[in-house]
């Protein structure tokens, strides 16, 4: 399969702009160390949400992941359906470098593409209709969230699942009280996250005005029949491993510095702290610190 080209990106609204808390832009090509993290960290979460798929469509021949980053989700994807031809579809040249890489360390090359397309363009120049499409959470990074589901409903082959993984529950690393700065720390964090994601949807190329975000009724709008939501859950209690430990040390970086025009002297203290390696109090160190987060996937197939 070809490495056809064109514009997209995809993942997390965990994710903070990576510069400047004014600049909605999101580097995701700048993020690669994070996206493969969390990918990784998150993959008993994306193989339930794949079994679960399984069951709904044993037999794909055609699986496309939109959003696909650096291909972690499609290459597990090609593991559940291992006669399936795989393509990951994505915006950002330097992910989809990772992803075909990727492959290669698997052994699945010969099954394997890559397409450089918009979302909201419908998957560009996609050369059969998919059996299964996997949007997770790529799908808030375009600014038409319906006309992008009506362009994927397009691209599926009659029968086809699309799987849309969007909601679910923010991640927590820390208890309420960590012993430095204020309780509630990670709670103001997603308050000033939620407020940058906000202003982030407004200011995408042909953002449409705010939808609800009733992800069954839009695939009904679709044109797609709505075949069951199922929440799957990520839980990693303390004491956390050393992967888990980098990851959420990313994450919190990403915060301290995309946000930080936000957040208060004192949080801004607290972060650093908790982001200096040689601080017992930081996540590197701190006997405390898990993952519990979960994701939604909506399930819509087409006549």
């Amino acid at each position: 399969m070809g490495h056809e080209h064109r514009h997209d990106h995809g993942h997390s609204h965990d994710h903070a702009p990576t510069h400047s808390h004014d600049h909605t832009h999101v580097d995701f090509a700048g993020m690669l160390p994070l996206l493969e993290q969390e990918a990784e960290l998150f993959t008993p979460l994306y193989a339930q949400a794949a079994g679960w798929l399984r069951e709904l469509r044993p037999d794909p021949e055609l699986v496309v992941d939109a959003g696909s980053g650096p291909g972690v989700i499609s290459c597990l994807l090609a593991d559940t359906f291992p006669a399936a031809r795989v393509v990951a579809v994505d915006g950002a040249g330097p992910l989809l470098e990772a992803a075909r890489a990727r492959a290669a360390r698997h052994g699945i090359a010969d099954r394997f593409g890559t397409l450089e397309a918009e979302l909201g363009d419908g998957l560009g120049d996609l050369e059969y209709p998919a059996d299964l499409l996997w949007a997770s959470r790529s799908l808030h990074h375009v600014g038409d969230q319906r006309g992008a589901l009506a362009g994927f409903a397009e691209r599926l082959a009659p029968g086809g699942i699309l799987a849309l993984l969007e909601g679910g529950l923010p991640a927590r690393y820390l208890p309420r009280v960590i012993g430095i700065g204020r309780p509630g720390l990670q709670a103001r964090l997603d308050a000033v996250q939620e407020e940058w994601f906000a202003r982030m949807r407004a200011e995408l190329p042909g953002a449409v005005d705010e939808e609800v975000e009733d992800w069954p009724a839009l695939l009904t709008s679709a044109g797609l029949r709505h075949a069951g939501t199922r929440t799957f859950l990520l839980d990693l209690p303390a004491p956390l491993s050393d992967e888990g430990r980098a990851f959420v040390a990313t994450q919190l970086r990403h915060r301290r510095d995309g946000l930080a025009s936000s957040l208060d002297a004192d949080d801004l203290a607290t972060l650093d702290r908790l982001l200096d390696p040689d601080d017992k109090a930081g996540v590197l160190h701190r006997p405390d610190l898990f993952l519990l987060t979960a994701l939604t996937a909506h399930v819509g197939v087409k006549p």
